[in-house]
Order: C-alpha cells, then structure tokens, then sequence
C-alpha cells in the first residue's frame, strides 16, 4: 500500500481575493482509486479536503492536473470534475488516445493535456510516465478541434529551443511554474518573454519550484503581458519537504502586484477565458 501523509494546511490570504478567483494548478489524490509507484508518499488530498483549500484561499474555481502516479488512468480526475462543477481538468495523453474519449474527457471538463520535457532528479531523463511534446505535435490537430490546450511543464533552456516549433501548431501553450527560469536574464525565460509579449503562450505564475527570487520574475511576467497570465498553486505540493503556504503565496503574488485590476484579470477574467 503507497504511504499517504496529510495534506498541507494553509493561512487565510490577507490581502483580499476577488471573487470567482482561480487556481489553475492543483491536483487531488484520493485513496479510492489505486495509483502505481510513486517517488513520495501520496498527499491525503481527497476532493473535500481540496474544496476546504479553496475556501480558505478564497478561490471559486480550480484546475486539475492529472498526478504523476495515476498515470494514464483519468478515473480519480474524472471523479472530482463530475463531483463539482467547479473544476476543470488537465490529463495526459499521448496520440494513441481515442477521439471518442476526448471527447468524453471534454464534456466531463477536461480542456487541455499536459506534455513534460523536465528531467528528473538524478539524471534517469523524464518523470516516469510523462508524455513529451513530440506526441503534442501529433496531437495538435485534434487539440485545435476541441478548443484545447497544452500545457507544457520544461526548462527555460528547453523552451528556448521547443517553442519556435511548436508555436505554429495553432494549439494555445500554458507554460507551467514561470518557465522555470534560472533568473530573470536567463537567456531562455527573455525567449519567453518575447512570446508572451507577442500573445503567443501563456504562463502560469507558480513560485514555488523556482529556485531563483520569484519577485523579479512575476515582474517581468506582467510587464510584458497581463492578458495571458495565469496563478497557480501546485497545491498540494509534492515532493517539497516542508510545503510552502498556498496562502502565504497568494498574499506575495497580490502584494507584488498592487494592482486591484491586475489582479482580477490574472485570477478571474484570464482563466475564465482559457478555461470556459
């Protein structure tokens, strides 16, 4: 049986949280459905215990992503979409999938798929199970048809040479945790820049994994275009020994802000929009 540990608590944000605010990168883990190896023990994060983040974060609306020891099985995913319509989900998938099951994936609230290029600790390539981008590439045509997209978790130096590539496949691109970036005038987070400048992908303002300061980063992120930027949590933080605060990082992304407006737009109107 996978050890479990509690889910991290959190503070209550102090900085106030607009209404029908979204978290656009969490995930759920629940006991009920069986999950393959995992490097860490599985957070006690079942569906109720989720909602109760989102009530203390003050955030309306969350998005799933599909946990790496679930693997290709959507069913713990599926379960929490149909349980609160709330959420919306993002799996994995490689080309073999289906159009049959997107669609089905599609009315249960799943709007994009996940693609890893990140390299595990330890040298051994990818996360066990992660579906790179060149599947992405197969999968564009399909994804353009559902209004998907895809979400893309890889270095800034990856980046630098992935996204010239992908950019014309038509398919909108979600870069997850800033890019992660080595700092701010890392040569592949300034290549991001100029594409979100240009419209051409989204970011996700996820701190937590960065290893750099995140302030000059989020600087960065908003001057160059407010309209396709996202915040996430990565609640409930695996592998992060202790887990940050989700509250906590709230309060540094609304406080670096200092923009009530700024803030609806990033955590309402943007993911509203991306999301349906």
């Amino acid at each position: 049986m996978t050890a479990t540990v509690p889910a991290p608590v959190l503070s209550a944000p102090r900085h106030a949280v607009p209404a029908g605010a979204w978290d656009t990168h969490t995930h759920v883990f629940d006991a009920r459905f069986p999950a393959g190896p995992a490097p860490y023990a599985l957070p006690e994060a079942m569906l109720d215990i989720h909602a109760a983040m989102r009530a203390t974060l003050g955030t309306a609306h969350a998005v799933l992503v599909q946990p790496a020891p679930y693997g290709r099985d959507p069913a713990c995913l599926l379960d929490a979409l149909k349980r609160d319509p709330a959420l919306r989900g993002v799996m994995i998938a490689d080309e073999s999938v289906t159009d049959a099951t997107l669609a089905d994936w599609h009315a249960a609230g799943i709007r994009a798929l996940r693609f890893v290029e990140m390299r595990a600790p330890g040298g051994t390539g990818r996360y066990p199970g992660a579906i790179g981008v060149d599947a992405l590439k197969l999968l564009a045509p399909r994804l353009r048809a559902l209004g998907w997209q895809a979400h893309l978790w890889a270095s800034a130096t990856q980046l630098a040479e992935l996204l010239p590539d992908l950019r014309p496949l038509g398919v909108p691109l979600v870069i997850d945790h800033c890019g992660m970036p080595a700092g701010v005038d890392d040569h592949g987070f300034v290549q991001l820049l100029r594409l979100l400048r240009d419209g051409a992908a989204w970011v996700k303002i996820t701190t937590c994994r960065l290893s750099c300061d995140p302030r000059p980063i989020q600087d960065a992120l908003v001057a160059a275009n407010p309209d396709r930027l996202l915040w996430g949590s990565d609640w409930p933080y695996v592998r992060m020994s202790p887990p940050p605060d989700a509250g906590a990082m709230m309060d540094a992304f609304l406080g670096a802000l200092g923009d009530d407006g700024l803030a609806r737009k990033i955590l309402v109107d943007n993911p509203a929009r991306l999301f349906d």
